[in-house]
């Protein structure tokens, strides 16, 4: 679940994972059907067992950590209705239970916490996982080293476990401001409500700064303000750093990470994303090749 910041922040694609090599050799992946091991019903499994390289009905399957948060869950619905297989990792099952679709062949529910370690995760990922979609987010309370334990360790543990899997496409909901200082917003109220509960933001831009450096093809989306109502605007897309007031639909940041699946326009690169009801309607591939990579 990404964090909500109080003051700003369909054309159907066939899933085609466009990836680019690391500098460490990935593994091919088999898009084939080789061997599957259906849900039946909404049978709830607490580990990944399927073979290397086998998805259900050979769609591309995409691992989805925080898969029952206020963003996670539209990201999982979206890519159902787009045509992939989901796996979606939770920490709480019977949650879990009440909040995804039921019934769903295409959907596989795991328990998975991003804060139990890179073996852990690898696990639950396993083989046969094409890309990562890292939706979380720490809960408000009173432990102060919860963002780092989630947005930063967290973060750094589902990357590492892709290492270990060979995965090479991961996608990571992060937020707008992360960069504040960096932008002469120090002093902006959203920057500065944030960082009081443990410094999220800075922890979510050091987590950032690894995926960049794993040599893992990454898109990172900085949403502003999230807003769980329906879209009332297009999407705005800018560089990094760029955006420091905004909010969008939920629902239109999970379109954002699914498209970013489909579009190689959206390798290597950090997008930060707002909607505004006076913006025009653009593809998602224009708005992914109007951002430069850095």
């Amino acid at each position: 679940m990404a964090t909500r910041l109080p003051l700003f922040v369909c054309t159907v694609h066939s899933p085609v994972l466009t990836t680019k090599p690391s500098s460490s050799s990935a593994r091919t992946r088999s898009f084939s059907v080789l061997t599957s091991i259906k849900m039946k019903g909404n049978e709830i499994t607490e580990e990944a067992n399927e073979k290397a390289g086998s998805n259900v009905n050979g769609k591309k399957k995409i691992f989805v950590a925080g898969a029952t948060g206020s963003t996670g869950k539209r990201i999982v619905e979206q890519l159902l209705a787009k045509g992939f297989s989901v796996k979606a990792g939770v920490r709480d099952l019977d949650k879990a239970k009440t909040t995804l679709s039921k019934g769903n062949p295409d959907l596989q529910i795991v328990k998975a916490d991003v804060t139990d370690g890179s073996d852990k995760l690898a696990e639950v990922i396993g083989e046969d996982s094409d890309a990562v979609i890292c939706a979380t987010g720490f809960r408000p309370g009173w432990d102060l080293f919860a963002p780092w334990k989630v947005d930063n360790f967290g973060t750094v543990n589902l990357v590492e476990a892709c290492r270990k899997r060979s995965i090479n496409r991961f996608i990571l909901i992060s937020s707008i401001l992360v960069n504040g200082a960096a932008m002469g917003q120090i002093l902006n109220p959203a920057y500065i409500f944030l960082n009081v509960f443990g410094l999220t933001l800075i922890a979510k831009l050091q987590a950032e700064q690894y995926i960049r450096k794993s040599g893992i093809n990454y898109t990172i989306i900085r949403p502003g303000g999230l807003r769980n109502d329906p879209p009332t605007g297009n999407v705005v897309m800018e560089p990094e750093d760029t955006l420091y007031e905004g909010t969008i639909s939920r629902d239109q940041v999970a379109e954002v990470a699914v498209e970013a699946l489909v579009h190689p326009e959206a390798n290597y690169k950090v997008v930060e994303i707002v909607s505004r009801a006076d913006a025009p309607k653009r593809s998602y591939e224009d708005l992914f090749g109007s951002i430069k990579q850095r």
